[in-house]
């Protein structure tokens, strides 16, 4: 069976056809029904919710039984190593001993503070600032 212009393309349409008319085309079957969904408030943790996960099934009803199955109470654990459980808002004291040592390093690397050193820092926008009513024109 050798041909005049046996190129790659032309052998691969070749063969390409001769596969397509040796292979007759399959009619797909008839569709197969859905599997009966049981009602979604019988459903329980021990319930088997694999008909629900199938494609034709409407997806505010997939979504209404997986809501159903993840509002079982074995889910609402808490993992003991997640990082994001603390509550970060509250502020942690520092223990008396750590800001001894804090203190003895501040004196120890920069000297002791004198009293001007000790007072905060004054904002220069409310220094400016005198009166109240003077303040909310400012604003």
């Amino acid at each position: 069976m050798a041909h005049d212009d046996d190129s790659f393309l032309n052998r691969w349409g070749r063969r390409k056809r001769e596969s397509a008319n040796a292979a007759p085309a399959t009619a797909p079957g008839p569709a197969q029904p859905l599997p009966a969904l049981p009602p979604i408030d019988g459903l329980s943790f021990d319930s088997d919710f694999e008909a629900f996960m199938h494609a034709k099934v409407d997806e505010r009803v997939r979504r209404m039984a997986l809501k159903k199955l993840f509002s079982d109470p074995r889910f609402n654990v808490m993992d003991g190593l997640d990082v994001y459980i603390d509550d970060y808002s509250k502020e942690d004291p520092i223990p008396p001993g750590m800001l001894a040592q804090l203190q003895h390093a501040r004196t120890t690397l920069f000297g002791p503070q004198t009293e001007e050193e000790k007072k905060p820092p004054e904002d220069p926008q409310l220094a400016e600032v005198d009166d109240p009513d003077d303040a909310e024109q400012h604003a």
